[in-house]
């Protein structure tokens, strides 16, 4: 039966886990629509790039 010969350490356990973590998203201000957004993602308004690409009107005005 596989058995450590030694007890592993709290610190060179968390050494080792070290890198194991939650990233923070990439969030950018956008001029166009003066929200914040995802990077390389379509913006709530439908822009992406400073220009519409999806309309967003459901003929509801």
């Amino acid at each position: 039966m596989a058995v450590p010969a030694r007890h592993t350490s709290k610190q060179k356990k968390r050494s080792r886990r070290g890198h194991i973590k939650l990233s923070v998203p990439a969030m950018h201000y956008d001029a166009t629509t003066g929200e914040y957004r995802l990077s390389h993602r379509v913006s709530p308004k439908g822009y992406y790039k400073g220009r519409q690409v999806v309309n967003n009107d459901n003929g509801n005005n």
